[in-house]
């Protein structure tokens, strides 16, 4: 009995002595001090040195961006675990400002924008935190997520310490702060670093500002390590005393990292944004950049010692009108798919570049103790939805805010609607009254899109590239109407203040400006989708007018799995499920479906509502694969 107790004790000081090893592995090699260890949280990370430590031993950011705006709140978990599993140490996440604070005193961290939430999660599974606020966040959203009501003020200066940008930038702080304060590693918590603001070097229009940012974060709270983050060509003029420098790449050169070491010597190198592939806009083709490159390029900035943050790990997608915009060389909008050829597809897919990394990093860090892989979630090409009713667009004018009159065109942001912080996304329509046909000019003062009707009847297309436009004749009377989209505001460049949207100044008719508007406010949100089953909806004619909206079922039966939506035979439009606005398509491509996540389906009968600005085919389609399009090497 006494020889059993003392071989006992024995096993259990061994096993405590291993636990000890295996703790310490954990911690000196992969950068993960193991949860069973104590840490004192008084140092946190620090950039003293040629490497980072955090507590005071060495760490190595192995980052992924992952977005919860992007994923469905349902997914959250499982993507983080994915990541994880791969042998992510670090998440990353931006914080959409126009998405937090849709109008000027209204802000929304619920539900799906719980970010406290998600980063609690984040600890929970733990990964360390690497946040960042903003307020300019650029991500390839519209406005670069500043939020649209900023341009009501025609003297705004968007990015800089214009009084009435500062005064946003406090009142929006003096909400999103103090909520991520106690998640701070030093209160116990998983945030080990905050970015201020994001690639100001490539705008840089004011000295003060990043000092202005800077300040405002640290005032309210924040004390852990600040980083700025930038281009290589853009280093000296981004950053900001106190905060060390990161660089955004997607092919290692040694010059950019020599521009690194320059600046600051003697500190850690970091890659903030390792492009793991690219967004896609409407019109081209979709970007990959192939596996081998990717992991290849990771494997040398280990071997130098570097810390990385893949951008994405995880892209999912800029649901309903999220996207951006590029400007240069020409305007081209964003597609609602932020897959980026990530390691994880927009359907948390496992892909090629998942597998080529785990096995990197599991050889790497010498450590066999990653997570089992998730099981993947099941797919479903659900019968098609036929659309069985038709609601012009002229009959769903009433259920509209308004309408608005005024002498002059009025650009959308001015408009006197959602508590009069102006209109922010989908279309507007403005009406007015000719008595004659001729020469219409738009000056390029469309943005972006305008489909262009005489009484109801489509006569032309107005658009960036077409200037001019020829008005039948005809007698007494006519309405002339111009539905204008906002297909997205550019989300990077040095012309974010110039990115209000509808009509932006006077429509010509045989060079004489047009006057005496009707304005309807189309921006699509839910309430507005909600309110058309009120509509006097009618049986599908055998030829519906255009645009239009057009109503079918989805049926889902059981427990509903992810899905993708193709519309072949549609021309351009929006897609909204359950009154949930999934995005935009265009036959133009190359996005042929949009991704329909499980968890915004019911049991049962679902709603389908396909707004339509030409042409239709009467059905939708669901795949249980996704069509990205046609794809090109990244050059």
């Amino acid at each position: 009995m006494v020889v059993l107790r003392i071989r006992n004790v024995h096993k259990r000081k061994y096993a405590l002595i291993c636990l000890c090893i295996a703790g310490f592995i954990m911690y000196r090699y992969f950068g993960i001090p193991s949860r069973g260890r104590r840490m004192s949280r008084k140092v946190g990370l620090s950039a003293n040195s040629s490497q980072f430590t955090l507590e005071g031993e060495p760490f190595r950011i192995l980052g992924g961006s992952i977005h919860y705006f992007r994923v469905p709140r349902a997914y959250w978990r499982d993507r983080l675990m994915k990541m994880k599993a791969c042998g992510i140490n670090t998440l990353t996440t931006y914080v959409p400002w126009s998405l937090h604070q849709p109008e000027r005193g209204v802000f929304n961290f619920h539900t799906q924008l719980d970010l406290v939430a998600y980063i609690n999660l984040a600890a929970e599974l733990e990964l360390w935190v690497i946040l960042r606020p903003g307020p300019y966040i650029s991500s390839e959203l519209d406005l670069g997520g500043l939020p649209s009501w900023l341009l009501r003020d025609g003297s705004m200066r968007l990015r800089t310490t214009y009084p009435g940008f500062t005064q946003a930038v406090n009142t929006f702080f003096d909400k999103l702060i103090p909520k991520v304060v106690p998640l701070q590693f030093k209160k116990g918590g998983p945030i080990i670093a905050v970015q201020v603001e994001n690639e100001y070097g490539s705008f840089a229009k004011d000295e003060s500002y990043m000092l202005f940012i800077k300040e405002a974060l640290q005032s309210r709270g924040i004390s852990e390590l600040l980083l700025t983050s930038d281009n290589h060509n853009t280093l000296k003029s981004g950053g900001v005393d106190g905060a060390i420098r990161s660089v955004k790449l997607q092919k290692l050169n040694q010059r950019d990292i020599q521009d690194l070491n320059a600046i600051q010597p003697n500190s850690p190198t970091m890659v903030m944004d390792y492009w793991t592939g690219w967004y896609d806009v409407w019109g081209n083709l979709h970007h990959v950049l192939p596996p081998e490159d990717m992991v290849s390029t990771v494997r040398e900035m280990l071997r130098r010692g570097m810390s990385v943050n893949l951008y994405m790990f995880h892209g999912g997608s800029s649901f309903g009108f999220m996207s951006g915009a590029l400007a240069d060389p020409s305007y081209k909008a964003l597609v609602p798919s932020y897959d980026y050829d990530a390691p994880l597809s927009e359907a948390g897919e496992y892909t090629q570049k998942y597998h080529l990394l785990r096995d990197l990093l599991s050889r790497f860090s010498r450590d066999e103790s990653f997570l089992d892989m998730p099981a993947l979630r099941y797919r479903e090409a659900y019968e098609p939805a036929i659309m069985y009713q038709h609601l012009s667009l002229w009959d769903a004018l009433s259920f509209t805010e308004g309408p608005f009159r005024s002498l002059k065109p009025v650009n959308m942001e001015n408009l006197p609607v959602n508590n009069k912080n102006g209109q922010s996304h989908g279309y507007t329509l403005y009406e007015t009254t000719i008595t004659r046909g001729g020469l219409l000019k738009s000056g390029d003062n469309v943005r972006d899109r305008a489909l262009v009707f005489v009484d109801r009847s489509y006569i032309g297309l107005f658009k960036r590239q077409s200037l001019e436009l020829a008005v039948p004749d005809g007698k007494g009377r006519r309405t002339l109407s111009f539905l204008v989209e906002n297909c997205g505001r550019v989300h990077q460049g040095r012309d974010l203040d110039k990115q209000r949207k509808g009509l932006v100044g006077d429509i010509l008719l045989n060079n004489i400006p047009l006057r005496d508007f009707t304005i309807y406010s189309l921006d699509m949100k839910p309430s507005f989708i909600d309110s058309l089953y009120q509509a006097p909806w009618k049986t599908l004619p055998e030829n519906p007018s255009f645009p239009g909206f057009f109503m079918g079922r989805l049926f889902a039966y059981g427990y509903p799995s992810d899905t993708f939506v193709k519309l072949p035979g549609w021309e351009k439009g929006v897609v909204f499920i359950n009154g949930l606005n999934l995005g935009r398509y265009w036959s133009i491509g190359p996005q042929q479906t949009l991704y329909l996540p499980g968890p915004f389906l019911n049991s049962g009968i679902n709603q389908v509502i396909v707004f339509e600005e030409q042409e239709a085919d009467y059905k939708v389609q669901f795949e249980d694969t996704h069509d990205l399009g046609m794809a090109a090497d990244i050059q």
